[in-house]
């Protein structure tokens, strides 16, 4: 059921959709008797796109998520395994055709590469279902193991988790396959701007893990107001942003991460 309703959300939660049904619901109204009303809402809609895509504010929503887990220093103990989670493939089309079908988060899969071989004998967990509400023959699991083993990752060392259809899914079933003993240490590889609500899920199963944050969408900084992205980058970012920041408080009132807002 949780599943069901967080996919139901997603749309919902999206600003841009959001501003856009508004100024579509006013201009349809121009052509009835609530046309006033219909001015306001289709002004008010335009204008809240128009903010969204040309203003920092999606520079702001990100910041506070992507500044909030550092990456460790480089010289850090080697791990005895590295987490990755799923996010990373467009699964449909990587199996249609027969490849690795990449979106914007592939640093997640880059990243672990270059771990694996920086730690050569730390275990790689790929934690990936299908996000289909029909279900699906395929699994970003799938696909990762064919780039993991395509990259020359001993496939010996590959671990594939394809049961997860959510981040707390990816925990849990992720602490049951890689079986942590008392003193390892684990690194916990996904999206900068995902990292606090990954960690606290993390901590919520009693999987703590060392977050290594990639795939950064702002340069860090409260002083960038530059509009250094087109529109409809900082819609992505605003979109992404959202739904971290509805994800933290769904997942802390259904008791399913540590802390409204994990800290390091």
């Amino acid at each position: 059921m949780f599943f069901l309703v967080s996919k139901i959300a997603e749309f919902f939660i999206n600003p841009a959709h959001i501003a856009l049904l508004l100024a579509a619901t006013g201009v349809a109204m121009l052509f009835t008797r609530f046309a006033k009303a219909g001015r306001t809402l289709a002004t008010a809609g335009t204008l809240a796109l128009l903010a969204m895509s040309f203003s920092p504010l999606a520079i702001y929503l990100a910041l506070p998520l992507e500044n909030r887990f550092a990456r460790p220093a480089a010289d850090m103990p080697a791990p005895d395994g590295i987490i990755v989670l799923g996010g990373a493939f467009d699964e449909s089309i990587s199996m249609a055709r027969g490849g690795v079908a990449f979106n914007d988060s592939a640093e997640r899969l880059t990243a672990a590469v270059e771990l694996s071989r920086r730690y050569p004998h730390a275990r790689i967990l790929f934690s990936g279902g299908s996000a289909s509400l029909r279900g699906a023959s395929y699994s970003e699991a799938q696909v990762a193991g064919r780039f993991l083993e395509q990259m020359g990752v001993d496939p010996q060392r590959i671990i594939l988790e394809d049961k997860s259809r959510n981040t707390y899914e990816n925990a849990v079933f992720s602490r049951k396959l890689a079986a942590p003993q008392p003193g390892e240490r684990w690194l916990l590889v996904t999206s900068a701007m995902h990292m606090p609500r990954s960690v606290g899920i993390f901590r919520r199963v009693d999987f703590p893990a060392i977050p290594y944050p990639v795939a950064y969408r702002t340069r860090g900084s409260w002083m960038d107001i530059s509009l250094h992205k087109n529109a409809a980058d900082m819609l992505r970012v605003i979109d992404l942003a959202a739904h971290e920041w509805v994800g933290l408080l769904a997942y802390r009132l259904t008791d399913k991460t540590d802390a409204l807002f994990p800290a390091p």
